[in-house]
């Protein structure tokens, strides 16, 4: 296995399943919490984002197929998708993507999970197969509360502000739409208004 990426909650590796290529994520265990809960969280933690990647491939968003979940080593063996990350497109691209991210996210919110991590990182594209995958449900969890819903869209929003800002308002703009194709023109106004709402809390914070 080669490692890819660690992270704060799990190291990524690139390897082989049944001669095919994939990445195993591997929950590492925490120091400053008391092993018996650490290995539970880890395990619990690890299900729950192994069904939640199969969960949202059922409706629709397509995400990386998962091989195999090891709980006792707080694993997971899916799917190595082809393709770049979202991020790291030229601007045209993302723009172009915008709309069809936004989608994904609305099939999402309105069968109630939360993405958590809702980052431009967080989506793959393949060219190629002109096919794009969301990634990374670590931080996902079940809630049809519209704040969490909000908070989600408020993050991916401040990233293409942050990473994107000369296409923030015309991604925005197209996410918005493709994010209205699955949640209804009335639900979107809902988001964005708490989208507002949190985003005024952050102004308020920094002023005082």
């Amino acid at each position: 296995m080669k490692l890819v990426k660690k992270g704060a909650e799990a190291d990524i590796y690139r390897g082989s399943w049944n001669g095919k290529s994939a990445i195993i994520k591997v929950r590492k265990p925490k120091g400053y919490r008391v092993p018996q809960l650490d290995a539970r969280i880890r395990r619990q933690r690890t299900s729950r984002e192994s069904q939640m990647l199969s969960h949202a491939r059922s409706l629709g968003v397509t995400t990386p197929l998962v091989y195999l979940v090891d709980t006792e080593k707080s694993a997971i063996i899916m799917q190595d998708v082809p393709g770049a990350v979202v991020q790291s497109l030229p601007d045209d691209d993302i723009v172009g993507l915008s709309a069809r991210m936004g989608r994904m996210v609305g099939i999402l919110h309105r069968s109630g999970i939360m993405h958590g991590d809702l980052t431009t990182s967080n989506f793959v594209y393949d060219g190629k197969q002109d096919a794009l995958y969301m990634i990374d449900f670590g931080l996902s969890q079940n809630t049809c509360k519209p704040e969490d819903h909000a908070v989600d869209m408020r993050l991916i929003k401040e990233i293409l502000n942050s990473a994107h800002a000369r296409i923030m308002a015309e991604s925005w703009k197209k996410l918005l739409q493709g994010y209205a194709r699955a949640v209804g023109y009335e639900r979107r106004a809902k988001i964005v208004r708490l989208v507002s709402v949190i985003e005024g809390r952050g102004r308020y914070a920094t002023v005082v």
